[in-house]
């Protein structure tokens, strides 16, 4: 039989846990932003260096697992003399990972504004970082919107993976518990209502700014 009361006087831990879950995620993903922004740049750039960089990042990063890449942190760095702790190495590894996808996303949204658009702002006399800012980067980030709310959600649920480094997140709790009371169904299904929970409201908040930014479209 089921026993779902065993996981009631948890739950504070388990919330606790969710908390570290959102930090590992939102960090995470405004890493990936930061870098799938350098990422796209350079590889949209006429500076063929730039973009042979860019292209290997990508390359490497979407062709391998990232459960390597976060081993590769954590315990192959050590190796090379440098330290990083177990919620870093996450971070770390998450954020690249997320950055090669969100490249992909960015640059399709840059090639999707309209070429005249930029040749109508060099008329003007605008340089390229002023076009990029004022005109380019506003408009391929409204498109990218969606693909970047998927990303998102993604990453939420990827950052279970930071348990496997020992990171204290829902799922790395749950498995404690669940290993402690001898009961995976109950601790795994809670684990389970929790990221779906979060995920909802994430796609809710996502579908909002989504909606609100095709309102100012009219």
């Amino acid at each position: 039989m089921l026993d779902f009361s065993l996981v009631v006087q948890y739950i504070p831990f388990l919330l606790q846990a969710t908390v570290i879950t959102l930090e590992v995620s939102v960090l995470a993903t405004a890493l990936g932003l930061v870098l799938g922004l350098i990422a796209a740049l350079m590889k949209i750039s006429k500076i063929q260096p730039l973009v042979w960089i860019a292209d290997f990042y990508i390359w490497v990063i979407r062709g391998t697992p990232v459960l390597v890449q976060l081993f590769l942190v954590y315990f192959g760095l050590p190796q090379l003399g440098i330290q990083i702790g177990p919620f870093s190495s996450a971070l770390i590894a998450l954020g690249v990972n997320a950055g090669a996808y969100i490249a992909e996303i960015y640059r399709g949204g840059i090639l999707s504004v309209p070429k005249g658009q930029r040749e109508a702002a060099q008329s003007l006399g605008m340089n390229y970082f002023l076009i990029m800012r004022r005109i380019i980067l506003p408009q391929a980030f409204r498109v990218s919107i969606p693909a970047l709310g998927n990303q998102a959600i993604m990453m939420l649920k990827d950052s279970s993976l930071a348990s496997l480094v020992t990171v204290s997140e829902l799922m790395m709790v749950s498995q404690r518990f669940a290993a402690t009371n001898f009961a995976f169904i109950e601790f795994y299904i809670t684990a389970s209502v929790i990221y779906l929970i979060l995920t909802t409201v994430f796609t809710f908040i996502l579908n909002k700014i989504e909606g609100r930014l095709s309102i100012s479209d009219h």
